[in-house]
């Protein structure tokens, strides 16, 4: 029964959002846009948004401000990003990873090894190829805002480290239910084990799994490095954030309030990457403290050659191909 009512109320506010974005005249009167995220309230990617609005309600004396629904509370981001879409929603924060199939220019951002490191990911999403990949959305009812950051995500295991290509051979190593990230983990010559987040712990500690992969704050918040204490820098994806908004809603604001929503979402990436650099070192702190071993890779070139079949599966077509070269040859 708490799952029923749980649901409704989505509904409800879902449904109410619709009827304002259908009859609202928006330009005309006062608004708070709605905006979703699965993270926990204090999560960079909810901060960042909150300032956000801040900053459109400094700009425009009150007159917009966005009101952050975090921890799911309008639904998963399959339902959100629907209600984007059909403009029952005005914003969420959304992985990259999670657009794939709607918007394919997305798939590039989460190749595995396609950034060098985290400053060249900033610099390819700050520039032109991120805004090129960002105005794609729009043709799938998708405004681009801004790109956030989460993290590196790297390879940890529960009995015996990673250090080379050749330690991955038959283990099991848990992956997000993703078809790009089962292909990478086959190339490095593992067993993808596709699995929801929340039971991996218990995979983890029931040898279910020998591994898993993900950034600094989910193995420190998820406790996995109880359970796998051997953490391998292996930095196999850099896949961001991205801020969208509903095309349907963004087609009936003004001129002026478009150009103000999309400088405020630029202005809140720094505040964000600051908090997440900040809970990234925290994070490591905190599960060196608990006994989690760190493992540096000597050779990633060899991991990064044993990805060849996932770009050219992936990144087959003529545009996601010259993607991908365009952001190998950024500096």
């Amino acid at each position: 029964m708490p799952g029923l009512l749980r649901s409704l109320a989505v509904a409800a506010a879902l449904t109410f959002g619709a009827t304002v974005a259908l009859t609202a005249p928006q330009t005309a009167q006062a608004r708070d846009f709605r905006s979703a995220d699965v993270h926990p309230a204090d999560y960079p990617t909810v901060e960042a948004v909150k300032q956000m609005g801040r900053t459109l309600a400094e700009k425009t004396n009150g007159k917009l401000n966005i009101r952050v629904f975090p921890s799911g509370a309008l639904g998963t981001e399959k339902d959100t990003i629907e209600q984007l879409k059909l403009g029952g929603l005005d914003m969420m924060r959304i992985n990259a990873g999670a657009l794939n199939s709607i918007v394919p220019e997305t798939l590039v951002t989460v190749l595995p090894f396609i950034f060098r490191d985290t400053a060249h990911m900033r610099s390819v999403l700050d520039g032109p190829i991120g805004d090129d990949i960002l105005k794609a959305m729009e043709a799938q009812g998708l405004i681009g805002l801004a790109f956030y950051d989460s993290g590196s995500r790297s390879f940890y295991t529960a009995k015996k480290p990673i250090k080379s290509l050749e330690d991955f051979k038959g283990l099991k190593i848990r992956v997000q239910p993703s078809d790009l990230f089962v292909g990478m983990v086959n190339a490095l010559g593992a067993n993808p084990t596709p699995m929801p987040y929340g039971e991996v712990f218990t995979a983890l500690k029931t040898g279910i799994v020998d591994g898993a992969e993900n950034n600094w704050p989910s193995y420190e918040s998820s406790r996995h490095f109880e359970a796998a204490r051997y953490y391998s820098l292996t930095e196999h994806s850099l896949a961001p954030e991205v801020l969208v908004f509903s095309k349907v809603i963004w087609d009936r604001l003004s001129k002026d309030d478009q150009a103000l929503i999309r400088q405020a979402a630029k202005d809140s990436v720094p505040f964000m990457r600051k908090l997440w650099d900040e809970r990234e070192v925290n994070s490591r702190k905190m599960v060196e403290a608990g006994g989690a071993q760190i493992i540096t890779i000597a050779n990633k070139q060899e991991l990064v050659d044993a990805m060849k079949p996932v770009y050219e599966k992936f990144a087959s077509t003529p545009v996601l191909k010259s993607l991908v070269t365009r952001i190998q040859q950024s500096k």
